[in-house]
């Protein structure tokens, strides 16, 4: 699907580094066919080993590419998109924004209205090819929204969503994992507590993180399905589980969410 395509990265930060690398694991992607840019593209250089064009230019990086990505923060869109404006194809390339809260709309506003556009809020784990990416788009036919879902499965998994949901999805998806990660830390803090040193609790509580994952994707269970098999009748697990939500843990997670999702539709 990705074979012959040419892709660039405009602003190549930690996100746009992380697809990169995903992207150059695709046997059908020649890393020639990829330029990258940044203002100081001095910490992208070890992509130029590999082939990756490595500059500055986003004039001549949007000039050759049939998919520009646009990696920067969601206050330089659309002065990247007016600089780029002159030399893009509308009928010949995809433009794909990774930038939280700029809309469709918004970057319609700059770049011609026929022009097949899409937004993508992937994660960090994109850096060990493990991200969940949301996706929605306008003016695509089948095999641009095709070619969009090869590119960022390269990095994950993605979904196709409606636009409405993007600003849920970048709470869910990309806030989700520091929720995860606190989570995890407060954890292995607890394990600390009960006597383990931290390297030792922390091999135990990333394992069981990953094995709680995996149980829910392969086995296709709802949590409380998973939890009833471990809560037994005056056993240690639920003494530990009610004492959480008394302390409000479920709550906390639920207002935590919630305050993301108000701060991103403030923006």
């Amino acid at each position: 699907m990705l074979k012959h395509t040419k892709i660039a990265i405009i602003g190549c930060g930690n996100l746009g580094s992380s697809i990169l690398n995903g992207l150059l694991n695709l046997a059908e992607i020649s890393a020639d066919h990829i330029h990258v840019t940044k203002r100081n593209p001095k910490n992208l250089l070890s992509f130029q080993d590999k082939g990756v064009r490595v500059h500055s230019d986003n004039l001549i990086a949007s000039t050759e590419a049939d998919i520009i990505i646009l990696g920067v923060k969601p206050f330089n869109v659309t002065n990247i998109l007016k600089e780029i404006k002159p030399v893009l194809h509308p009928k010949k390339q995809i433009i794909v924004s990774l930038a939280t809260g700029i809309t469709l709309e918004e970057i319609y506003q700059v770049v011609d209205p026929t022009t097949v556009v899409f937004r993508a809020m992937p994660n960090i784990a994109a850096d060990i090819r493990e991200s969940i990416t949301c996706i929605c788009g306008k003016n695509f036919k089948h095999e641009h929204e095709s070619k969009i879902i090869s590119l960022f499965d390269s990095i994950g998994q993605s979904i196709t969503i409606d636009e409405s949901l993007m600003e849920a999805a970048t709470v869910l998806g990309a806030c989700g994992i520091a929720y995860v990660l606190r989570f995890m830390r407060a954890m292995i803090q607890g394990g600390i507590q009960i006597g383990f040193d931290a390297k030792t609790a922390s091999q135990i509580v990333n394992q069981t993180v990953k094995g709680a994952a995996e149980l829910m994707i392969q086995k296709d269970m709802h949590p409380e399905e998973a939890i009833d098999k471990v809560t037994t009748p005056k056993g240690c697990t639920i003494v530990g589980l009610n004492e959480m939500e008394h302390q409000g843990f479920s709550a906390a997670m639920v207002r935590g969410v919630l305050a993301s999702y108000q701060k991103i539709e403030k923006l």
